[in-house]
Formats: C-alpha cells, sequence, structure tokens
C-alpha cells in the first residue's frame, strides 16, 4: 500500500520544512504554504524514491528541500496521467502537472549538475479538503 512518507510546506517560495500535518483546501492548495493560490499548481508530490536517487549522489537532503509538499512512498507518481486521481488521507488530488519548468537552477542543480522536480514531480488540485499526514494511506481512484 502506498504511503506519505512526510509533509512540507513553507510560507516563502523554495524549499519547505517538514511539519507534523497539512491542511489542503479545495480549490486553494496547502494552508499556509506560499503555493495556496488556486491554479493548477496547488500541491506537489515527491516520491522517496527519487529522493533517494538524489541523496545516492552525495546531497544531504532535509525533507522539502525540493519544494515538495507530500513525499510518497511505494506509488510511482510520474505513471499516472493528467486528470488521475488519488485519495491521500482525508483528501482527494486531481493530478494537473508532472514535471515543471525550473526558471532558475536551484542549488540542488547546482550541487549535482541534476534536479528531479522538472521530470519526476508531480503537481495537483484539490477537489476534497482535508488533513493529510505521515503514515495516510494513498491510492489511485479509479
Amino acid at each position: 500500500m502506498a504511503q506519505v512518507k512526510a509533509v512540507c510546506l513553507s510560507p516563502r517560495k523554495g524549499p519547505k520544512a517538514e511539519v507534523k500535518e497539512i491542511q489542503l483546501l479545495a480549490g486553494i492548495g496547502v494552508e499556509g504554504d506560499f503555493h495556496a493560490q488556486g491554479g493548477p499548481r496547488q500541491v506537489s508530490l515527491l516520491t522517496e524514491e527519487s529522493i533517494e536517487k538524489m541523496k545516492a549522489k552525495g546531497l544531504q537532503l532535509e525533507n522539502g528541500a525540493f519544494g515538495e509538499n507530500i513525499i510518497v512512498r511505494g506509488i510511482e507518481l510520474s505513471s499516472f496521467k493528467i486528470g488521475s486521481s488519488l485519495n491521500i488521507g482525508e483528501t482527494k488530488v486531481e493530478i494537473t502537472k508532472i514535471g515543471k519548468e525550473c526558471p532558475e537552477h536551484c542549488l540542488i542543480y547546482y550541487q549535482t549538475g541534476d534536479c528531479i522536480m522538472p521530470r519526476e514531480g508531480v503537481f495537483a488540485k484539490v477537489l476534497r479538503s482535508g488533513k493529510v499526514k505521515a503514515g495516510d494511506n494513498l491510492e489511485a481512484v479509479q
């Protein structure tokens, strides 16, 4: 079963800090997060497996280093199509974007010559409000 490993937020653009739980607000995003402004990129997700690939390059990374809100394990996020829905804890989200265009390179890119967020980061809009915390189940909705 796929699960949430960690949740993160930040009132500023850039890396996020791990917190105990986050509140997703339908049509808005993560309460208190810089990106809680509606639109297609309300919540960002990344797999623990993706982060581990970057750690294998010698990086010491805290959860949230890539600006991700939800870190998951046991599921391949990039295999989902845009429009797919996921139940995460009490919430429901819809995938709106896979990968992103970075307007400028981040510190991680300069340290390794690579960043996973443009290829493996997944963005979603919130369809059903609720809380999300580490240990919550994540499942695709058919």
